[in-house]
């Protein structure tokens, strides 16, 4: 096997921005940001927009977007640069 390959994977804290739900895990991410966690470490900040807190497969909610809008958007965008 070959020496020096594989990525080196560091503790780092990823934060759901729309929950505030954060946990602490490994991973080859990193960050300048960094946060301070419950065992009184600082760790890497890694701000993602969805996780398990959020995600409709883990909570069984679904958000409803707006589709029509962005739909009635585009295509009133488009037809006037015809």
């Amino acid at each position: 096997m070959k020496a020096d390959i594989h990525p080196s994977y560091n503790a780092v804290v990823f934060q759901d921005v729309t929950s505030d739900f954060a946990f602490l895990t490994r991973s080859t991410l990193s960050s300048k940001e960094k946060i301070k966690w419950e065992d009184g470490q600082e760790y890497p900040l890694i701000k993602v927009e969805i996780s398990s807190a959020t995600h409709p497969f883990y909570t069984g909610k679904q958000r409803v977007s707006d589709t029509s809008g962005r739909i009635d958007k585009f295509k009133k965008r488009y037809t006037a640069a015809k």
